[in-house]
């Protein structure tokens, strides 16, 4: 220990000598820019010719300003990057060090999509170090900023991994946008992996099954440093320390989190001009959690490297991205009669059990998950008497010839066929059912015990009937001293994939609920810091005891979906009175705050991207869920905004399930925000998705607009727009092009595209029919909107 503590100080040293070295040969004054068209010249380039920074191109017309490693004249290794997920386009996008001491990165609309945030009037140079650190320094040669202080998914040697930093990886190989990856310190002060996935979240290293000190690691130290020397030592604060292959020399050397999840160790091969591996966190690529995604099995072999595949009878939801895991030909059934096992030798899937039990027979395990409904299958591994992990959900599964277990898929007896006979699953050949166990005869269902299974229903259904009167009645006893636990039993079956939140974490984490952010139709949103570091949406019920059915219709819907444009949650909790739900925060917060807010304005370009956004979300929910999701209160206020101006529908608290058939649902009372409300609530008529397509048009006109569209409604209360839309349809009519230009924000100084407003306006107007049967549906808005998304030859107009 005394000798990693003088490592660990030994490194702080060193980085701080490497930080105070002399500037570099090429630095730049305050009002220096660089423009994007002036991609294939540096910004700046350290003084021994390692780095350089600039504009790198990322795509069709997208770029990024990084840093990167020239290897030779063409490949560059990029190890950072200020704007890795909101590139800027490739005409009239500049980088500049403004004399206010910021180094500002603009897109080609003027919006600043990235900033160091110094305002340091004192700044005056820019340099790009032989570490390949960026610096900001004063009139004193002191740093006010660096590039070493807001990791990607690079570290460089004596660039410091501290308490609250990340390293992120990328989403793809070859990319530079932000993946599911990320290393960084834990609350125990331990160095950690975890895929943090659009699904579930997870720890994968060090060995999840193993505590800290199994690890050969350390909780006590709290000074969360882990640092990279150049001769090929990582050292870290938790008592981790490993060596490159190749330790020693002069080698440029970086440490990256690859976009498969792996951490490695780069050695740069000078004679080839090649990086070579030089360390591994992973040796077994597949013990990497969210690979293969949802019901998907990780193979890896030398030749082949990482290879996903199905279970067999089941089909990938996205032939050209794993994350999206597979989905079932079949359909699971509840009852136990008419389920069996299939078995498949040397696979696993880590995580989601719904209990784990010793000392248990192989007949045993198989009766514990029929009993339960949400088991779809279980692990067993023959170690004494037996350890059996029934699962209900399939993540992180893995197919290895040195496992000792086996795993068993729970089926319907009729998909037998289906299941031993599936040759359409990709790269499967290993992953063969072996058997098939477990039959209805282990529940007494011959028909010798028909008719004492008779007598013992009607006694069954008899005392089921006397117990829920029993517990109703407690219940109106009960229910003003505590939340009846029903309903969320009911659901819990939903949950495990979401975080368990105590209500004193979440206390600790709002600063006692201090900073309001926004509020719901059911409940009060605070801000929140988890101890990860995450900033979240921290949403309460205002009251429990009337907003208890929204609570778990919420956590129900967001349980069932996964969407871009629709808010994310992170976890909840339900403890005694208290009900809280944890999402992503957005850093722009809500829509109605800029459009409505007079010292906010949306430029036209993002104007458009969020109808665009919310029509992709909306079309999500009625059209792809497996069932319909009706969202029933569609406004700006719950249209969440993020950095990119990316937006994601929020608060599900009113939402509703409708089935496929079309029919829609009735309820008794009014649901949603007056202005925004469809005709047919007035007209109890039954709800369809239709709802939500009316509300959307009102949001189009006023993204168009600039101001509250819904506040002009008739006296009558029935919440129809007056006239607006009808005055909408004749200008199109009409065709008078300044009339249409009138209808625009004012705040936009003219500067908007022509062929988008007009579309924008058509569709308001067809999502505003009062006959529902002629509004279109979402996936319609979609098509006719996104014709006109990216286009090259827009035309600015001007008043």
């Amino acid at each position: 220990m005394a000798y990693m503590f003088f490592s660990v100080i030994l490194m702080q040293l060193l980085f701080s000598l490497h930080n105070t070295k002399a500037q570099a040969q090429f630095s730049l004054n305050k009002g220096s820019s660089l423009e994007v068209e002036r991609h294939d010249q540096p910004f700046l380039v350290s003084e021994d010719q390692t780095f350089s920074c600039g504009f790198y191109p990322i795509g069709k017309n997208a770029f990024t300003f990084s840093i990167w490693i020239s290897t030779n004249s063409i490949n560059k290794t990029v190890v950072w990057t200020a704007n890795r997920d909101s590139p800027v386009n490739g005409y009239g996008s500049q980088v500049s060090f403004r004399r206010d001491g910021n180094l500002v990165i603009r897109d080609v609309n003027g919006s600043v999509v990235w900033s160091t945030s110094t305002n340091s009037l004192d700044a005056s140079t820019i340099s790009l170090l032989n570490t390949g650190n960026l610096v900001i320094n004063n009139t004193k040669g002191n740093s006010v900023w660096q590039s070493f202080g807001s990791p990607t998914d690079t570290l460089l040697p004596y660039q410091p991994l501290t308490k609250g930093k990340k390293i992120i990886s990328a989403m793809a190989k070859g990319e530079v946008s932000s993946g599911y990856y990320s290393l960084y310190f834990d609350s125990d002060n331990v160095l950690k992996l975890i895929y943090d996935g659009p699904v579930i979240s997870s720890i994968y290293w060090p060995n999840p099954g193993n505590n800290a000190f199994q690890n050969g690691r350390t909780t006590y130290n709290s000074s969360r440093l882990a640092v990279l020397d150049e001769t090929g030592l990582f050292i870290s604060s938790d008592g981790f320390t490993v060596s490159a292959s190749d330790l020693g020399g002069s080698n440029i050397r970086r440490l990256t989190l690859d976009s498969d999840g792996n951490l490695r160790m780069y050695s740069l091969n000078k004679s080839h001009g090649s990086w070579d591996v030089s360390w591994e966190a992973l040796p077994k690529p597949c013990d990497v959690h969210g690979l293969c995604g949802q019901n998907g099995i990780c193979q890896y072999s030398p030749s082949q490297g990482i290879t996903c595949s199905c279970l067999p009878g089941y089909e990938m939801n996205n032939r050209n991205n794993w994350n999206e895991g597979c989905k079932p030909k079949f359909t699971y059934s509840c009852n136990a009669t008419k389920s069996h096992f299939v078995e498949f030798p040397q696979v696993d899937f880590y995580g989601f059990d719904l209990s784990y039990s010793q000392q248990i027979s192989f007949h045993d395990c198989v009766k514990l998950c029929l009993q339960n409904c949400t088991c779809i299958g279980f692990g067993y591994r023959l170690t004494g008497t037996g350890v059996c992990y029934p699962k209900n959900a399939l993540f992180n599964g893995f197919n290895s010839t040195n496992f000792p277990g086996r795993f068993y898929l729970r089926v319907p007896i009729h998909s037998n066929d289906l299941i031993l006979n599936s040759h359409d699953n990709l790269d499967c050949t290993n992953v063969t059912p072996h058997m098939v166990v477990g039959s209805p005869s282990m529940f007494g269902t011959s028909q010798n015990n028909t008719k004492w299974s008779y007598i013992f229903i009607f006694v069954g259904v008899f005392g089921a009937l006397e117990t829920v009167l029993l517990v109703i009645g407690w219940w109106y006893l009960l229910r003003d001293r505590e939340v009846p636990k029903s309903i969320e039993e009911g659901y819990k079956r939903l949950l495990s994939q979401f975080r368990r939140f105590t209500y004193g974490e979440l206390k600790e984490a709002t600063s006692n609920f201090k900073e309001e952010i926004g509020r719901g139709s059911s409940g009060v949103v605070y801000r929140g810091v988890l101890d990860d570091k995450r900033v979240v949406a921290v949403k309460k019920l205002n009251d429990v005891t009337q907003e208890e059915e929204e609570f778990w219709a919420e956590v129900n819907v967001i349980g069932r979906i996964n969407h871009m444009n629709l808010v994310r949650m992170f976890g909840l909790c339900s403890e005694r009175k208290h009900r809280l739900l944890v999402y992503e925060h957005m850093e722009n917060r809500s829509l109605d705050k800029f459009l409505f807010e007079n010292d906010m304005t949306l430029q036209w370009s993002q104007r458009f991207k969020i109808g665009l956004g919310v029509a992709k979300g909306l079309a999500y929910l009625h059209h792809e869920c497996l069932e319909w999701v009706i969202h029933c209160d569609v406004k700006p206020e719950n249209i969440l905004l993020a950095r990119d101006f990316e937006p994601k529908i929020a608060d599900f608290g009113l939402a509703k399930l409708s089935k496929r058939d079309g029919s829609g649902f009735n309820t008794s009372y009014m649901r949603g925000t007056t202005g925004y409300m469809a005709p047919e609530w007035a007209l109890h008529l039954p709800i369809t998705g239709k709802v939500d397509v009316y509300s959307y048009g009102v949001v189009l006109l006023e993204l168009v607009m600039g101001r509250r569209v819904s506040d002009w409604v008739s006296s009558d209360g029935e919440g129809r727009m007056r006239s607006i839309t009808g005055d909408v349809r004749r200008v199109l009519e009409g065709g008078d092009e300044l009339a249409i230009t009138s209808l625009v924000d004012v705040k936009l100084q003219g500067q908007f595209n022509n062929e988008q407003l007009v579309i924008m306006l058509r569709v308001a107007a067809s999502c505003l029919e009062e006959e529902r049967n002629r509004r279109p549906t979402m996936d319609e808005v979609v098509k006719d909107l996104i014709a006109f998304d990216e286009r090259d030859d827009y035309s600015l107009s001007s008043n």
